[in-house]
């Protein structure tokens, strides 16, 4: 069972991202401030949670959190600043997007920068850890992938609704078929070296 969250303080949120290794798309961050009688069986790194349990949660987490944001950052800005910054930025927007300001904030990995002055702690492998850090990982997986099944509907030669951007050998030929398009990253490598792209 994961544990409610890491500090003594009330207002704790825990905040994540999902689409970090993506070659497509924005990277999608959620914080997520949970009661401290919150507890659902399914909650876990939603990584390890089916697709179905991700979309059960969801709706459950958003009706019974104190509060919770979520933020994307775009490919254009992701090419611009690098996906380590972008991945920073979208959970400061997450966090700005809450209706309460937390007192403390744990993040999933191990670099954040500052948000103004509330003290945080990165945690590795956090949302395997605490249940703020799973809760708001669900919820930044979940909108990301609405988001990419969205946009396949434009671009159906990636399926994106099947590989969410991610690095699939499928992903990949279709970039190396058809080119890449105005949702790809084109700061990231997104063809093998034997396999050049022309953008």
């Amino acid at each position: 069972m994961l544990e409610l969250k890491y500090s003594s303080y009330h207002f704790e949120a825990g905040t994540d991202e999902a689409g970090r290794g993506c070659l497509s798309g924005p990277v999608v961050a959620a914080a997520v401030i949970l009661p401290v009688d919150f507890k659902h069986e399914y909650l876990n790194d939603s990584k390890q949670l089916s697709e179905k349990k991700r979309q059960l949660l969801r709706p459950i987490i958003e009706k019974e959190a104190l509060a919770y944001g979520v933020a994307y950052v775009f490919q254009e800005e992701i090419d611009e600043i690098n996906i380590l910054n972008a991945s920073i930025l979208a959970m400061h927007k997450s966090i700005k997007a809450m209706s309460l300001i937390p007192e403390f904030i744990i993040v999933d990995g191990n670099r954040f920068k500052e948000y103004g002055d509330i003290p945080h702690k990165t945690i590795i492998k956090g949302d395997g850890k605490y249940q703020n850090i799973a809760a708001a990982s669900v919820l930044a997986k979940t909108y990301r992938d609405d988001y990419m099944e969205k946009i396949h509907k434009d671009y159906p030669v990636y399926n994106w609704a099947r590989n969410k951007g991610y690095p699939t050998k499928e992903h990949r030929r279709a970039i190396k078929e058809f080119g890449a398009c105005l949702h790809h990253r084109i700061s990231f490598k997104l063809l093998p070296d034997q396999l050049k792209l022309d953008v």
